[in-house]
């Protein structure tokens, strides 16, 4: 069921992709959920439940990695996770509120389908089989907990939910990720790949802001800036930091393959995916209010989720090479900047402003580092 982690490097397959497609749906009731009735309240809601719903997904990003796609008990396993994950996704919206108790049901369902599949998987390798054990008590009582706080609402709510994430979230660093076996080249190309689908939540918002809007020169432009940005988002992340991040976790072994495998792409893929779901929040009320100045919260969504994708790329690339990107940081403290003054413009120069920001970051890192970037690409 299970291939020795050294005898070949498998590749994405079709059963991973078909599961990231609930995923993809699930991250897009994320933004309604902040966006229905946009406050601070719904964005930390939202961030919350994207949290966990990036957590559920990374979890079967380690187990794929270690089981095959062409077996069939995987196979039924994973469907029955889709099943449940589209009832999270369903009921995200309601997370804190009317479906909240479905929401959580759904995501313990899909949590214990995980461990259940990966113990079975591993029964013939006791390393990884002895890891899978220590991450059980973390790993069941955060959604645990999660099922508690749908019988309350406000402070303790989000207090039950907080305490659970850093329980699941906080398992794999305190008990460790020693025995598990991890395929490099297809670990990365997940993840990269997850990437891309949710930068399309950021062109999916373009036409969820226009909605039923008469299409006019204002959504047009709005429209092109979004893309430009979303381009600039891609490029910042597989024009170089992507390959070398995954030739490092090819050139290390064992456990500390294992922990750059949890650092850099477990833990500090949820602020990369964060900023991008930000930015789409903000593209939506962009294109969705063309004539008017954004509110404060659509503003810091915008600009501050760039920010967060930028500042999560240094540490990215710092975990995964040692090297510092200089420009990046700025270029994210020049966002963080712009957002009390995003209020006064219209929406569409706060837009503009932002796709500015992006190219002319990646125009001076093309310059700058072009000899380096030629050395990374003929290694490649």
């Amino acid at each position: 069921m299970a291939a020795p982690a050294e005898a070949y490097e498998q590749r994405v397959t079709p059963l991973e992709l078909f599961f990231d497609l609930v995923f993809v749906f699930a991250i897009t009731r994320v933004t309604a959920l902040m966006a229905h009735d946009l406050s601070w309240e719904t964005i930390g809601q939202g961030l919350l439940v994207l949290a966990a719903l990036w957590w559920g997904w990374g979890a079967y990003g380690w187990l794929t990695n270690h089981v095959s796609g062409d077996d069939d008990r995987a196979r039924v396993v994973v469907i029955v996770a889709m099943a449940a994950m589209v009832l999270v996704a369903l009921a995200v919206p309601g997370a804190f509120a009317d479906h909240a108790l479905l929401f959580a049901l759904g995501y313990l369902a899909m949590r214990i389908a995980h461990l259940a599949l990966w113990w079975v998987a591993s029964s013939d390798d006791p390393d990884v089989h002895v890891a899978v054990g220590r991450l059980v008590p973390t790993a069941v009582t955060g959604p645990l907990l999660i099922v508690a706080a749908s019988f309350f609402d406000g402070s303790l709510q989000a207090a039950l939910w907080i305490v659970a994430l850093a329980l699941d979230y906080g398992g794999p660093y305190v008990r460790g990720v020693a025995g598990y076996r991890v395929h490099p080249t297809h670990f990365a190309e997940r993840f990269s790949l997850i990437i891309i689908i949710v930068l399309g939540e950021s062109i999916v918002a373009i036409g969820v802001g226009a909605g039923d809007e008469e299409l006019d020169a204002a959504i047009a432009v709005a429209a092109v800036l979004a893309l430009l940005t979303s381009a600039a988002l891609w490029w910042a992340y597989f024009d170089v930091v992507a390959g070398l991040a995954a030739r490092r976790l090819a050139e290390l072994q064992g456990t500390a393959r294992n922990m750059l495998a949890r650092d850099a792409f477990a833990y500090l893929h949820l602020p990369l995916i964060a900023g991008i779901e930000l930015f789409a929040l903000g593209v939506e009320q962009v294109v969705g209010h063309t004539d008017e100045a954004l509110k404060v919260e659509a503003a810091t969504a915008l600009f501050g989720g760039v920010a967060l994708y930028l500042l999560a790329h240094v540490a990215f690339k710092l975990r995964a090479t040692g090297s510092f990107g200089p420009a990046r940081l700025v270029a994210a403290l020049v966002c963080v900047a712009c957002i009390p003054f995003a209020t006064d413009w219209n929406a569409v120069t706060a837009l503009a402003v932002v796709t500015v920001i992006t190219i002319v970051l990646i125009a001076y890192e093309v310059f700058r580092f072009r000899d380096a970037r030629a050395r990374v690409r003929l290694a490649s």
